[in-house]
């Protein structure tokens, strides 16, 4: 009964290692990485391309299937240079927005009018925070040495500034709603120029949103007079 047991496990051995010695001698090889040739005839692994990428269609178009290598190259950027010029003018734009707002709490006759000094200063103050943080983040100076703001669309003169800082009341009201609807037109039409020509996501729909709102906001200051 030993000795029967022993030659059993004595083939069951042998079978195991012929299995695993057939096993090795039919594996697939592991395939190397492609090589290119250089000037100086030296091979060097060329870079991973990566798994083909998955395109959707236009509509009613079919999904297409490309090397991501070529999808890689054909992205489009994340900013171009006219977003950053919209960020850089919107800057001092708001600045100036700011500046009148602040005058309107001594000044202005009108509730309404303080009121709405109030949400220009809560909306366009942060913005600004988020504009400089923008530049900032993409290493870009928020200054544009040489460049006139006087003649960016809605800026008002350093006169009509000072006009507006010497006036009172009613004549306060009145030259507040003239000089901030043109200012908040100037900054409507920056931001939809900026929509037709900009590739920034972020900034696509913060130009979205000041078009929006500054065009509701003119709709209310000429409601107030």
């Amino acid at each position: 009964m030993t000795a029967r047991r022993g030659r059993t496990l004595l083939v069951v051995t042998l079978a195991a290692v012929l299995l695993a010695a057939l096993w090795l001698a039919l594996r697939p090889a592991d395939r190397a990485a492609p090589v290119t040739v250089g000037a100086t005839g030296a091979a060097t692994p060329s870079p991973p391309v990566g798994p083909p990428v998955l395109v959707p269609g236009r509509p009613g178009e079919s999904a297409l299937v490309r090397p991501a290598q070529e999808v890689r190259d054909t992205a489009s950027p994340r900013h171009n240079s006219l977003d950053v010029w919209f960020v850089r003018m919107m800057i001092p734009h708001h600045q100036q927005a700011l500046e009148m707002a602040e005058l309107a709490p001594d000044r202005a006759a009108s509730p309404g009018i303080r009121a709405l000094a109030d949400r220009i200063r809560a909306a366009q103050g942060p913005e600004i925070g988020l504009m400089r943080g923008w530049l900032s983040a993409r290493g870009l100076p928020a200054e544009v040495p040489g460049h006139d703001h006087g003649t960016m669309r809605g800026m008002q003169s350093p006169e009509a500034v000072r006009r507006l800082t010497d006036a009172r009341g009613a004549e306060f009201d009145r030259l507040f709603v003239e000089m901030m609807t043109a200012h908040h037109q100037g900054a409507v039409t920056m931001a939809t120029d900026l929509l037709r020509v900009g590739v920034d996501q972020q900034l696509n729909e913060f130009a979205n949103a000041v078009a929006t709102e500054q065009t509701v906001e003119i709709d209310r200051m000429r409601a107030l007079l």
